[in-house]
């Protein structure tokens, strides 16, 4: 959540009160004097302070989910099983919804948290947040597909998408298996970039996001909160 509401909601004051303690320097984030109060923190994962005293609140929740094939990346639905359908009753909070979306037939990674802003900073195009799949194609992937997509995909409809990093695994003339690494997010763009290529995509799984990675121990339709390493490299985007 933003600085500014963190303190609100710690009873701090009213929004005048807290920009006067942040005029007086009173406020420090991990130790450093608070340079903007929209900065977005969490008192979980950093020692905020307000002239010496540490900030406490409940903490927000950050889940890892093996996304199942079927299932719509959304808060509600009124024809399909979401992803916070997933959430069991006792790991539900108020205001939990999934960073970035899946297609309902892609299965892998996604994060789920209560930490509103934090989606929003994640997905931000200054952030270059890449993104790897692994995928299978019907069709035969030749060595020149390494550079197609290295060049950056014109689409059928003639919009280009940013260089992505294809990484073949096995091909054959029936179907072809491989790893794209991708730096943006539009709409069905890893289907649209092989169909440009002349392929279709028959499967399609998130590995990686960012600097997260799918467990391998993590069955499909599970999910478990971050662990201290993955709570570390989210602080990296807190700012």
């Amino acid at each position: 959540m933003r600085l500014d509401k963190c303190l609100e909601k710690a009873g701090l004051g009213s929004r005048n009160q807290v920009k006067r303690l942040f005029k007086a320097k009173q406020i420090k984030v991990d130790g450093k004097r608070a340079t903007r109060l929209s900065q977005i923190v969490d008192p979980n994962l950093q020692d905020i302070t307000v002239s010496g005293k540490t900030i406490e609140l409940e903490p927000a929740v950050y889940y890892l989910l093996n996304k199942p094939a079927g299932v719509v990346t959304a808060v509600t639905d009124k024809n399909h099983q979401t992803v916070i359908d997933l959430i069991d009753k006792k790991d539900f909070r108020q205001g939990l919804y999934p960073i970035g979306r899946l297609d309902r037939d892609t299965e892998g990674l996604l994060l789920l948290t209560n930490n509103g802003p934090l989606g929003y900073r994640m997905l931000h195009p200054k952030h270059h947040v890449k993104k790897t799949y692994e995928l299978v194609v019907n069709g035969f992937l030749a060595d020149d597909a390494v550079d197609f997509f290295a060049k950056g995909v014109r689409f059928l409809d003639g919009r280009v998408c940013q260089p992505a990093e294809l990484k073949i695994v096995e091909a054959n003339v029936q179907e072809s298996r491989a790893f794209i690494t991708i730096s943006e997010g539009k709409f069905h763009q890893v289907k649209k970039m092989f169909l440009a290529y002349g392929v279709k995509v028959i499967f399609l799984k998130r590995v990686s996001f960012g600097g997260f990675r799918l467990d391998p121990n993590l069955q499909v339709g599970a999910y478990r909160p971050l662990n201290d390493e993955e709570q570390l490299l989210l602080k990296t985007y807190l700012d």
